[in-house]
């Protein structure tokens, strides 16, 4: 589904008495994070004056946040980017954009339901698609995912015995 904006992650603390923030990515490689200038918390534009990885967060220095007390005031908060100001590979989306795709098997052209969750495990992640029965489906393309095309709300998968939950 097309979004206009991508949450990228969360403040999870202060760090330090200056007013840093550490902000846990959603997902992926912190130094994604690092690349953006502005950022949206609580629906406002905010541009840090400085950002760096630091071990597996990302530490943000935002205006007006000068003392430890106003960083922790701001623990909890989501930082969302606009979708637009992104530049993801060709094929590759955020795991919200995937999120309420009508799934479809490549091979018989049936639907099969809608993408409902993506869940990261070590060797990649792993779609659930929820219809007249659930499957789960590695996210690995050209092997299963065939297709993904966000303007028509459809991805195209192909499905293997033993895909389906309730196969054993």
């Amino acid at each position: 589904m097309k979004l206009e904006t991508i949450n990228v992650g969360r403040i999870v603390n202060a760090h330090g008495i200056r007013g840093e923030v550490r902000v846990q990515p959603r997902d992926g490689d912190p130094a994604f994070l690092t690349q953006f200038k502005t950022f949206l918390l609580n629906g406002q534009p905010v541009t840090p004056t400085a950002n760096h990885v630091h071990k597996s967060v990302v530490l943000m220095k935002l205006p007006g946040v000068d003392d430890m007390n106003a960083a922790l005031a701001l623990k909890g908060q989501d930082l969302y980017i606009r979708r637009a100001d992104a530049r993801l590979p060709q094929g590759v989306y955020f795991d919200d954009e995937l999120l309420g795709l009508s799934v479809y098997d490549a091979d018989s052209g049936a639907l099969l339901g809608e993408l409902v969750s993506v869940d990261a495990y070590p060797a990649h992640k792993v779609y659930t698609v929820r219809g007249s029965q659930e499957y789960l489906i590695p996210a690995v393309p050209e092997v299963f995912i065939r297709s993904v095309d966000l303007d028509a709300n459809r991805m195209e998968v192909r499905i293997l015995e033993g895909m389906r939950s309730d196969e054993h």
